[in-house]
């Protein structure tokens, strides 16, 4: 088998690989409490076969002439990576709206939360502020 059908194969073995990932992301994305740490090492794994597909397509090209006509087994494996491609940025597109809609949610969790936090002790310009704790006393601090 020539290094091209190899490289070839392995591109399509991280993009199975990669679609897994994807579908655990996915799955985060759309449970109704996400596992930040969970996410944060799907994340990393995505990142990392992001990598080595980048590489492979280095090694891709470097192993591609030019001039010379692509065999039927380079031509087969290339439309099965083609399809995966578009398939997983579907996918993709899929779990950017996900995260969207959470991002949203979490920021009208803290909308209604920021009326009933606290009082501030310095304000803006950093000095302190005059708290009124009730009653007729004040307090500076």
């Amino acid at each position: 088998m020539s290094r091209l059908l190899e490289v070839l194969d392995q591109m399509t073995a991280v993009l199975n690989s990669l679609k897994e990932v994807m579908d655990a992301e996915q799955q985060q994305l759309s449970a109704g409490q996400i596992n930040g740490s969970a996410l944060q090492r799907i994340t990393e794994d995505k990142s990392s076969l992001l990598a080595t597909l980048d590489y492979l397509e280095q090694q891709r090209r470097a192993e591609q002439k030019p001039d010379a006509q692509a065999s039927s087994d380079v031509s087969q494996r290339w439309q099965t990576i083609t399809q995966k491609t578009q398939h997983l940025r579907d996918i993709n597109q899929h779990n950017g709206w996900l995260l969207e809609d959470q991002l949203t949610r979490n920021e009208q969790t803290l909308a209604v939360l920021k009326p009933h936090q606290e009082p501030k002790f310095y304000g803006a310009d950093g000095q302190a502020t005059t708290v009124n704790r009730g009653g007729n006393k004040k307090i500076t601090i």
